[in-house]
């Protein structure tokens, strides 16, 4: 089977390198096109990728095509490669914001299997999470092998659409606000005598450890809490100064900040 890709941005290149470190697809079998030979030809060689010169021969060479443009774009896109897609025998995938299944499929035809997708950038490293929702023509093996590009580099979980703001606030998002967790407890180690690198590696490590934890236990966060919260203890003082300093708070009003953006509200 071969995928392609019709935009090369960052998110797209997250994908191919999660789905080429996983051994999800042969180099060679995935092909890529973006408006800006300087986009994509030099990152195709590279990684030993087929670039082709246009979105509807990315199409024609192609059993999974990635729609990977910005929005802005992507209806334009879709009528150019629509006549590619028509016999509906190749699978649409988009990765585009805001763009609803009603919405391609009146573009490309009732008949276009299609998936819609929302993953996030940690897909790079095989431990994305990915949201999906399928139209009623994707089903049996043709399903499965469109989720099998998330599935292998990392988790999917499927949503209404309506829910998909809320999905990007919770886990498209919230790479940078975790990263920025870790970063203040690797600040706050070097305020007590570690390296930077030293308290960053021990922080990442530990939050990866306890997002294992959580995903592993059939405990809610609260009571694997409990668990390191010894009574009158370091971290039940700690805890208690965080949640003083508001971080609970500030945590949901992050996500309520990003939920309203994202709906066209004021930035």
């Amino acid at each position: 089977m071969k995928i392609g890709f019709i935009g090369v941005g960052g998110m797209a290149q997250a994908i191919i390198g999660g789905l080429l470190t996983a051994k999800t697809f042969a180099p060679a079998d995935v092909t890529v096109h973006s408006h800006r030979q300087a986009s994509y030809q030099p990152y195709a060689a590279a990684h030993g990728l087929t670039a082709v010169d246009s979105n509807v021969a990315v199409a024609k060479a192609s059993d999974l095509v990635v729609l990977a443009v910005t929005p802005n774009v992507a209806t334009d896109v879709l009528r150019e490669i629509s006549g590619s897609l028509a016999s509906g025998k190749k699978i649409l995938i988009s990765i585009v914001a805001g763009l609803s299944l009603d919405e391609m499929a009146g573009i490309v035809g009732k008949n276009v299997p299609i998936l819609r997708t929302l993953p996030n950038v940690n897909v790079e490293v095989q431990a994305g999470m990915t949201a999906i929702a399928a139209n009623d023509q994707l089903t049996g093996d043709r399903l499965a092998a469109a989720l099998r590009v998330f599935n292998t580099i990392g988790s999917t979980t499927e949503l209404a659409e309506d829910q998909f703001g809320v999905f990007s606030a919770l886990a498209g998002s919230s790479p940078a606000y975790i990263d920025f967790f870790i970063d203040s407890l690797s600040r706050a180690g070097v305020k007590y005598g570690l390296t930077k690198a030293q308290a960053t590696q021990i922080a990442a490590q530990a939050t990866l450890g306890s997002a294992k934890m959580v995903l592993e236990s059939d405990k809610i966060p609260f009571a694997l809490i409990d668990q390191v919260a010894s009574p009158g203890g370091s971290t039940v003082a700690g805890l208690l100064a965080m949640e003083e300093a508001g971080l609970m708070t500030a945590v949901v009003k992050g996500i309520d900040a990003t939920i309203k953006r994202d709906a066209g509200g004021p930035a």
